[in-house]
């Protein structure tokens, strides 16, 4: 009996645990203490997102930012020159001067084409 308890007892609490982060203070530990379904709902240390930061490349006009990694994909907003923008990751698409890099920007907001963007490190693939 008791260790059938403890079998089903100790994933969960191990769950609930490895949820938590790991240089959480004490007013934290007393909230979860308190309401155990917020530690649940936390997201896991991992799964954040960090997203690179590249400048337009272009020096006049706008760069469009399409639905999609192409050309023919409908134009969804613009970039104006030499601005900052964040990229998540890149993927292959159709070819603007000979480059089918496209960048997908944060929260699925669109891509823009690689040709046109300087990011100076690596962007991880899609």
């Amino acid at each position: 009996m008791i260790r059938r308890a403890l079998k089903s007892v100790l994933p969960a609490a191990a769950a609930v645990l490895a949820l938590l982060p790991v240089t959480a203070g004490a007013a934290a530990a007393s909230t979860v203490a308190a309401h155990p379904v917020a530690a649940v709902a936390a997201p896991h240390p991992d799964r954040t997102h960090h997203y690179l930061t590249g400048r337009v490349a272009t020096q006049r006009g706008r760069l469009n930012v399409r639905s999609g990694p192409g050309t023919r994909y409908r134009i969804v907003g613009h970039r104006d020159a030499r601005r900052l923008i964040s990229v998540s990751c890149k993927s292959h698409g159709s070819r603007v001067h000979g480059n089918r890099l496209w960048y997908r920007l944060p929260d699925h907001r669109g891509y823009v084409s690689a040709h046109y963007v300087r990011t100076g490190r690596y962007v991880p693939w899609c």
